[in-house]
Formats: structure tokens, sequence, C-alpha cells
């Protein structure tokens, strides 16, 4: 049914030729570009770059010419970064030039109908008044401290879940991740919102990575008729924008009728629209934008960090019973770890840091765009390319992190306090610079709840066969632009009658 899609992309190249290809005739700048593979005319490097696992292709190049690489697709120009060094010379240190996005055509356009995103909208002074929103909101110290009880309670009702289902942990740890960010989002939760959020949020990510669709090449394709062979993307991100703008609308509705009548609970949008005191149809079309994000962008990244980590500890039981001594030690067994234990663990903090690290849950970041023409180690920066920083590269320097496929919790024990300590995936896997997760330590506070949670009253281990045998599940991920683990089983109960009572009386008092 796509072929059509080709067909069309096909003519638009053949179009491309008269308007695009004299522009690569001559050099247009006297430093020559970063080292990459061979360009062929007119296509440049788009029949060697595949639709799936670009990150390893990508870290395989740079292993031959170099971490910086420069591809160009039909008429856009690439920049990979592969290192962490080359990520924070250029987006850090040159942040003022490097922070900008590009034209992002399926998300933007079409999925969020140009719904303000600050993940995805241009640097300017519309994304640091949201930028501020987030700053306020999702890293003061008070602020975070205020989700606490929140964290809590739905970290309770997923160990009474696995408790009662554990043959669907990942649909538990779904619950878990769109509860909590619903919540902080508009101060209540609707079971049904909280699945729908995740169907929108799953639909986004399916959709491909941002700016690296076909209609992202060919902008003129999102104006085919929905109706016409080969518009099937089209029709797909229209039925998410209709997903996504009822949750927005709704949730934001409730929000303010709770104010009106004095009963709303704290919360994300109740906070600016207050701090706004009297907000315009302009204010609560950006607000609306702004909370939407906080389950769009952080639910995947979460159930997959979380997924992860339950198959790590399936793959290195050793690893689960280290924990779970420290865990004992530390906590006992008649209460639940809290936020208060977290300096007291440092095994577990080791074991969330390498499990950001193995799975590395996006890829490839968000890609930047550069604002004007720069230089780097003598080369040709050009304004105007997509920079796109490698995470899985980063991930798996050897250099940074030996043996970089094995699960070791241990690289990052005893740490000496130098340059020659591993560095913390935290600064690599939550982007960088001015583009920075804002929503990183909230994001981290879940994880670790749920991890230390999971780890003080479940037993996590291998399934059996029918003949007894265990079943070690690979450590395999799906494609795309969030890497979920590939489905697996797992043999999840209680550790003690014990902890089953503790996860039943804690889930009375959530």
């Amino acid at each position: 049914m796509e072929s059509q899609l080709y067909i069309l992309c096909a003519a638009l190249v053949l179009i491309a030729i008269v308007i695009v290809y004299p522009g690569y005739l001559s050099p247009r700048h006297a430093l020559p570009l970063p080292p990459g593979p061979p360009r062929l005319p007119i296509i440049g490097n788009a029949h060697q770059v595949p639709f799936d696992l670009q990150e390893e292709i990508f870290a395989q190049w740079a292993r031959q010419y170099g971490d910086v690489l420069y591809l160009r697709i039909l008429q856009k120009e690439i920049i990979v970064l592969n290192s962490l060094r080359a990520a924070r010379d250029l987006l850090e240190k040159r942040g003022f030039i490097y922070s900008d996005r590009p034209r992002f055509v399926m998300y933007c356009e079409l999925i969020y109908s140009f719904h303000p995103n600050i993940s995805l909208m241009s640097y300017g002074d519309r994304w640091r008044r949201h930028r501020k929103w987030y700053q306020s909101s999702f890293q003061a110290r008070a602020s975070l401290n205020s989700f606490q009880p929140l964290q809590a309670r739905e970290a309770k009702v997923l160990l009474q879940s696995m408790l009662k289902t554990p043959e669907e942990f990942i649909a538990h740890i779904h619950r878990f991740a769109g509860a909590v960010l619903l919540e902080i989002a508009y101060g209540y939760l609707d079971e049904a919102y909280v699945d729908m959020a995740a169907e929108v949020s799953a639909g986004i990510f399916e959709t491909g990575g941002a700016g690296s669709t076909t209609v992202d090449f060919f902008p003129i394709l999102k104006y085919l008729p929905t109706w016409m062979p080969g518009a099937g993307f089209k029709r797909n991100a229209l039925k998410i924008q209709a997903m996504g703008e009822h949750v927005r609308n709704v949730a934001f509705s409730k929000v303010k009728e709770d104010m009106a009548s004095g009963t709303a609970k704290p919360s994300f949008v109740k906070n600016i629209l207050e701090e706004i005191a009297e907000p315009t149809a302009d204010d609560e079309f950006e607000l609306k934008g702004a909370a939407s994000l906080l389950y769009g962008g952080g639910t995947d990244t979460t159930v997959t960090t979380i997924t992860a980590f339950v198959l790590a500890m399936v793959r290195n039981p050793e690893v689960l019973a280290k924990a779970q001594a420290e865990m004992d030690a530390v906590v006992g067994n008649t209460r639940l770890p809290n936020f208060g234990d977290r300096a007291s663990l440092p095994y577990l903090e080791c074991v969330l840091k390498e499990v950001y690290r193995w799975s590395a849950a996006v890829p490839l970041s968000l890609p930047h765009r550069l604002m004007e023409d720069d230089e780097y180690h003598g080369y040709h920066m050009p304004g105007g390319a997509m920079v796109v920083p490698n995470i899985w590269a980063m991930t798996r320097d050897e250099e940074m992190f030996p043996d970089p496929e094995s699960f070791r919790p241990e690289r990052f024990e005893k740490p000496r306090g130098d340059e020659n300590d591993p560095v913390d995936p935290r600064v690599i896997i939550f982007g960088f610079g001015r583009r920075v997760c804002p929503g990183r330590l909230l994001a981290d506070a879940s994880v670790w709840l749920a991890f230390a949670s999971m780890l003080a009253t479940l037993s996590i281990h291998r399934a059996h066969d029918s003949s007894g045998r265990e079943i070690m599940p690979p450590a395999d991920f799906v494609p795309g632009a969030v890497k979920h683990p590939k489905p697996f089983k797992c043999d999840i109960h209680p550790r003690t009658p014990r902890a089953a009572n503790l996860i039943l009386a804690e889930a009375r008092s959530a």
C-alpha cells in the first residue's frame, strides 16, 4: 500500500536534481567538511543510512572516519557526534549557536498540529518561556520533594499489581510511569487517560525518529489527501493528533473547573495558571502543549528504563543478589524504601547508572540545528545542518566504559573524585547544553524508587520452560526512536511471605 508513496518520492528526487544538485558542484567553503562515507550525486548518503539501528551504523563509521561525521541525505546536511567530548565541545560550550531545532514536519506539523513542545520548538523567546515553567516546577528541590508522596503511592500500586498479575509486569510499569506524570501535570488521575496517553506516546515514537521520516525529507507530502494511496503515514499521524488533542483539552478543562470550584489539587497546570494570573487564550494554548509533553515525552523512556532493569536482573542474578543484600542491610524487611534511603544505597546507585548506560533508551538524541557556520578541529561545520548526538555510541565508548556490552554496575563503584572516574551516564542520556531534558531529575527519582521498591520486595528470576529448564532472555531491543526491550518472560514473585504482606499492607494505605 505504501509503494505509491515511494514512487512519488522518486519523482520528487528527479525534480530535485535541477534545484538541489547545482549547489554541490563546487565547494562552498575553504575548510573541508568533517569526514564521512562517500556520497553519491543527488542522493548523498541516502542509500547507506538504514531505517533502523542508525546509531550502530554511525558508530561503525566513527571507528573509520572519526567521532564527528558529515552526511548528506538529499538536501539535508547532517553532522553526527559520536563522542561525549565532541558533544560537550559543541552543544554545551557553543550552545548559543547549537541550540536550535530543525523543522520537524511529522512531529510538529502533523502529530502535534503546531501545539508547542519545548523539546521540538525553535530556540528563542517562546522556548525560554517554556523552559522557565519547567525549571520552576521540576528543578527546584522543594518542587521535587512535593512530588515524592505521589511517586511513593504509585510505587506501592506497582508492587501490588506485580503481586497480583506478575506476568503483566510490562503493563504495570506502563501504568506506573503514566500515572505519575499525568497526576503531576494535572493534579488528578483518570485510568482512561493513563491508557490513552500511553497509546498516544507509543504512536508518536512508532512513526520514527524526529526529523528522519519520509515527510521530513519531502515536506510537500504532508499535503497529500488522506484518502490517497501512500498517505497512510498522514492518516496515522492525524489519528494520534486527535487522541492527543482529546487528552490535552479534557484534562486541561478539568483543572480549570476544579480551580473555579476551589477543589483543584497542586499540579503543573494549576501552578502555572496561578502564576500567569489572567491567562489569555494564547497562554492556555502554550500551557496545554507544555503539560502534554510531561507524559508524551517522559512515559516511554521511563517504561523502557524500568523494563530494562527487570531484564538486567533476570540476566544477572549475582547483581540482583548483591543489590538486595544492600537493601536488606539498610532498609530491613519491615518497611518499603523511601527517598531518604538513597544516599545509603550506593550499590543501587551503581545499578541505576549501569541500566541507564546499558539500555540507552533514546539511542539518537533529538537533532539540534546549527544556526550559523562554525569551525571545529579544522573542519567546516555548515550553518543549517542537523547535529545529531549518538547517545548509543557514547554509552558504548570503550575508553569510558570497558567491555560495554556487559552489564557491570561495579564499574561505577569506589569513585575517586578525579578525571579517571567513569562518566555518569546521566550526563549523556538526558541530552546536552541548553537542550538537556528539563524533567530529568523527576524522571530519575521515579526510576530510582521503582528499582528500590522492587528490589526490596520481589524476587526477579528467569522463567522455566515445560521441561524445567531456565529461559535466558536475550538482551535484545526493538529498534526505534525509543528502544524498548523485546518482550521476554520472567518469574516475579514476593521474596518472602512477609514481603507479600508488606506489599498488601502498603497498598491499602496508598
